[in-house]
């Protein structure tokens, strides 16, 4: 009998965690984090992690386990959810995988190319060599070192291209033979795949709740003392949306609705961003809504058991 993995994804605001919690009381199973913003330590309201409440309930994974002064990278993530839904296999518990990555959620089902580590000399090299050549006949000497690219990467797409370029140059195989290869550690579950497809109007209502519900938590505070740890502005926690519009508001420079605005507008962004992502690579996923969260969990039964 196939061991079971379950995929919860959705927009941010679509109410994975509660579905999560739900299915996981009911599954007997623990709930494994699939958000790249969730892992930080130093933004539990911020970040909107399940509260210290909801971890007491259910076992929860990888959330809130890393400094913002590190930088995480997804074949570190995948690494670490691997671990932790084969140790919830040993114990007989469900792994329920939940976020808003969706790179991830790729990583889960399609596994991760072993592509060797570029070192720094042959990516500067070929950096140098784009500059120097143009996107158009730079990407003519890629098709003859890579013939494969011709039909995977366009022209147009200048961090791709580079890419190509550099792998092959490195390995001497294409970039494309490389993911060809590449094979999920995942192929012996039966893998169920959930995607909350909540109607636009209803998810914009759910962003603006809980936008207000974090200003009640005081994040604030939680971005007041992420600035006094002085960071690099290229680690990957300075890119959580509310950081920069909370930090211009403590500035002065705009009032707290315009602040509480731009969070929403740039949440409804993210969200759509999210959703174009699933219509491109979540086809086959089952998309669920019901306004009434009691049927939804019926739903979401159904399609698990």
């Amino acid at each position: 009998m196939l061991k079971k993995l379950i995929l919860i994804a959705g927009p941010t605001g679509s109410g994975k965690s509660k579905l999560a919690i739900h299915l996981a009381k009911k599954l007997n199973g623990e709930i494994i984090n699939a958000d790249s913003m969730q892992i930080y330590k130093e933004f539990l309201v911020l970040s909107s992690r399940p509260s210290i409440n909801d971890e007491k309930k259910i076992k929860h994974h990888l959330y809130g386990f890393i400094s913002v002064k590190k930088q995480f990278s997804a074949g570190s993530w995948l690494k670490q959810a691997s671990y932790k839904i084969k140790q919830c296999s040993k114990r007989k518990k469900v792994p329920i995988v939940v976020g808003g990555t969706g790179l991830y959620f790729n990583l889960i089902i399609k596994g991760m190319s072993k592509i060797p580590d570029i070192d720094l000399k042959t990516r500067n090299k070929v950096r140098s060599l784009f500059k120097k050549l143009g996107p158009n006949k730079f990407y003519k000497n890629l098709l003859e070192i890579d013939p494969k690219s011709k039909e995977k990467v366009l022209s147009t797409d200048s961090q791709r291209v580079q890419r190509a370029y550099e792998v092959a140059l490195k390995t001497k195989k294409s970039l494309f033979d490389w993911i060809l290869n590449t094979k999920s550690e995942f192929e012996d579950y039966e893998i169920k795949k959930i995607f909350l497809a909540n109607p636009r109007e209803e998810l914009l209502k759910k962003i603006n709740l809980r936008t207000n519900l974090m200003f009640k938590k005081n994040c604030l505070l939680e971005v007041r003392k992420f600035n006094a740890l002085k960071l690099k502005k290229s680690l990957s926690a300075n890119k959580l949306i509310g950081v920069q519009e909370i930090n211009s508001y403590l500035k002065g420079q705009i009032s707290l609705n315009q602040c509480k605005d731009l969070i929403n507008i740039k949440t409804r962004q993210y969200a759509k961003r999210q959703n174009t992502w699933a219509r491109g690579h979540m086809k086959n996923w089952k998309q669920l809504y019901s306004k009434d969260f009691t049927v939804l969990v019926k739903k979401v039964l159904k399609v698990v058991s």
